[in-house]
């Protein structure tokens, strides 16, 4: 059989590893100083920059789409080249790749920190962007799918299998959720409203997790941890039930983010029973991967890259167990709102992202550069990493379970025990300190890792392209004259596996979300309720623009002590003209449902901009800017027609009259503060943001 000489390609490689060092270091930087800012207001600085509510949203997409990204596909680049015996398919698509991704990043630190937010958890990046993603996608799956067609190899190893997974499902996902109508350069609203845009983003945000920083990483797993142990995975055929039941299982638990909220039963229902389905195949990839390392287990002891990947896989199996747990609707009714929640995604991103990416690293750059790793430091670096795991995720669990319970704590005469809600943030302030020096030895392990491999780096020598041989696939197919039936067959024809991939993720999210649409007897209306003036409307787009729903949630549950905290539960009827929806995932602060009427106008005036002078003992950020910046009226009229191209019912024509009458409401807030006491005047950002306050919740009125 001949063989034919190809060589791989290691400058892509290296390319995605710088990315991901630097961006890993800026993501930490990032949410450091936002864990600092709860405890500590002052560190937000009063300016809009450096504001908890736009450092927020960056900090999540810096971890998620810049670091565990690139590494995500620093890890690709290398295991497909020499899974497939071939080298990429296309340099240039690879370099395109490559730049456009660092391009969406550089262009989502810019807009997220000048307010330019579609207010979406892990997709706020606003329209022009997300047609920038979709384009690299593109780019990167015709290099991927060109990769499988030109290969060597006859069969497709299970690490391809999971990013053939990813490529399909991340595109299905991204184009639907991004479905948004633009009003004008950076702005733009969802063309989903209230309970079906609730629906359709976490369908999206759940598989977000379970497509981008779950699949790929299982891809690298199954590939870097054998490479690592010198062993073979495990189990072949648990790997196929890991695979096709991971997949077909995970697309249909969005829903279980939405218990207890306005969304049909019917729907938490189905996002609770399969997310408790999913512990199956989440934990026998686990297994499958710890046990790859039998007989292994005293390199373990002195392996640094070994030692990664068994904390990486170890805390998958923790998260993967928790989130099926926190979806039991007695659990749900406990954790929901708390730091609970932040402490189980930390496990995940901190431990299996984090560490595993860590772990391809120390691995992976010395044989990028022909040297071994310079130091000793890596065992260091994964102690110091261990226990910063532990200060942010067990403070973090203790703060949540504080938090529900106090919440929810009545007097033996049926009182809340804790009517103010400030009581309960102030009870936990201890605990989000333990979180910050856990955040600290985790950026200090990073460095140690970033200044590790740049020794290593010094010590080598790049190596941009290496020699290999193969015989073609042609010849490997007429010498191999055996007929291949079941998974066998499927996994020597690339274009059928990614065919029946997609029918695997499109039949739980086609079931799933479009019910929610044909079915109108999913979202009863409420005659009461009417779209947003012009001015509520600008108070809403600001609202969002400095990431309120980041601490503040809009969506009161069905218990008895949030009805008596808040006023009544939140109805599907109250959010059909929200675009989006803004009920938030995190209460920092109390909800907002019912606002409306609760403060008088000064009061809001007030602690905007200084919370102290009206709640004593407040961690929220003062905002002087929305006192003094000029709101552009201008804009309003594009923003009401893109508002009535997606179905909110304002008069024809009524764009042209929309100015006029954000300013007469505008003039009567300005003229009821001056009775206060308040100088201003009605073209504030201010008074914009108080007439949205003011309109929460009042279209209904509880008996």
């Amino acid at each position: 059989m001949e063989l034919e000489k190809f060589r791989y390609d290691n400058r892509i490689v290296r390319m995605f590893m710088m990315a991901t060092v630097l961006w890993g270091v800026v993501g930490f930087i990032v949410g450091l100083l936002i864990a600092l800012q709860i405890p500590f207001p002052g560190l937000n600085f009063g300016t809009p920059f450096t504001s908890f509510g736009r450092l927020r949203p960056l900090h999540t997409n810096a971890v998620i789409f810049a670091f565990v990204g690139n590494a995500m596909f620093l890890g690709y680049y290398y295991m497909i080249q020499r899974l497939l015996k071939t080298r990429n398919y296309s340099d240039l698509l690879g370099k395109i790749h490559f730049w456009g991704w660092q391009l969406i990043i550089v262009c989502a630190a810019v807009t997220l920190v000048l307010g330019f937010t579609t207010a979406k958890e892990y997709a706020e990046l606003e329209w022009p962007i997300d047609i920038l993603i979709t384009a690299i996608w593109v780019v990167w799956g015709i290099n991927m799918i060109g990769t499988l067609l030109i290969r060597r190899e006859k069969h497709l190893y299970v690490g391809i299998w999971f990013f053939i997974a990813t490529l399909v499902t991340v595109a299905v996902l991204h184009i639907t959720n991004s479905m948004e109508m633009p009003a004008g350069f950076l702005k733009s609203y969802s063309i989903y409203a209230g309970v079906q845009d609730a629906l359709v983003q976490w369908w999206y945000g759940h598989n977000a997790v379970a497509f981008f920083l779950t699949t790929p990483y299982l891809g690298l797993m199954y590939y870097y941890m054998p490479k690592a142990a010198n062993r073979p995975v495990y189990s072949y055929k648990l790997s196929i039930i890991h695979f096709w039941s991971l997949i077909f299982l995970y697309i249909w638990a969005g829903p279980h983010h939405l218990l207890y909220s306005a969304t049909p039963d019917w729907a938490q229902s189905l996002g609770t029973v399969f997310s408790i389905m999913l512990i199956a195949p989440s934990w026998g990839g686990m297994l499958n991967g710890l046990l790859t390392l039998r007989g292994a287990w005293d390199r373990v002891r002195e392996d640094p890259v070994l030692k990664f990947f068994v904390i990486a896989v170890t805390a998958y199996g923790m998260a993967t167990f928790e989130g099926p747990m926190l979806s039991i609707k007695s659990v749900n009714a406990i954790a929901h709102f708390t730091d609970w929640i932040i402490a189980h995604v930390h496990i995940g991103a901190l431990g299996w992202n984090g560490f595993m990416a860590f772990g391809i690293l120390y691995w992976l750059v010395p044989r990028l550069y022909g040297t071994q790793l310079w130091s000793k430091l890596a065992n260091w670096h994964f102690w110091i990493g261990t226990l910063a795991i532990l200060f942010y995720a067990v403070p973090m669990y203790w703060s949540g379970i504080t938090q529900g319970l106090m919440w929810k704590q009545f007097t033996p005469d049926g009182i809340l025990q804790y009517p103010n809600f400030l009581e309960t943030v102030l009870q936990i302030m201890p605990l989000h300190k333990l979180r910050a020096v856990g955040g600290a030895l985790y950026l200090t392990g990073a460095v140690m890792m970033v200044f590790n491999l740049y020794r290593t780096a010094k010590a080598g020598r790049f190596i941009p392209e290496e020699e290999a041989e193969a015989p073609s696939l042609k010849s490997q197919m007429v010498a191999d004259e055996k007929s291949y039936w079941g998974h066998r067959w499927l996994e020597s024809r690339p274009i059928q596996f990614t065919v029946l991939s997609a029918v695997a993720i499109l039949i739980g999210s086609i079931i799933g979300n479009v019910p929610m649409f044909v079915v109108k007897s999913n979202i009863p209306t409420i005659a009461s309720v009417k779209p947003y003036t012009p001015l509520e409307l600008a108070g809403r787009d600001l609202y969002q623009r400095e990431g309120c729903f980041n601490c503040h949630s809009q969506m009161i549950r069905p218990f008895r002590s949030e009805t008596e905290r808040y006023g009544e539960y939140a109805k599907a009827g109250e959010y059909v003209y929200d675009h989006p929806f803004l009920w938030g995932s995190k209460r920092t602060g109390p909800d907002l449902l019912r606002e409306g009427g609760k403060y008088p106008n000064a009061w809001h005036f007030r602690h905007m901009d200084d919370p102290l002078s009206m709640s004593p003992g407040s961690i929220m950020p003062r905002y002087p800017w929305l006192i003094t910046d000029q709101l552009r009226a201008s804009t309003v009229k594009s923003r009401i027609g893109a508002m009535r191209s997606i179905g909110v019912p304002y008069p024809d024509g009524y764009e042209e009259k929309a100015v006029a009458d954000l300013k007469d409401q505008a003039e009567k807030i300005t003229v009821d503060l001056a009775m206060a006491g308040i100088r201003t005047t009605p073209d504030r950002e201010i008074i914009a943001l108080i007439a949205y306050l003011q309109r929460l919740g009042t279209d209904i009125k509880a008996k």
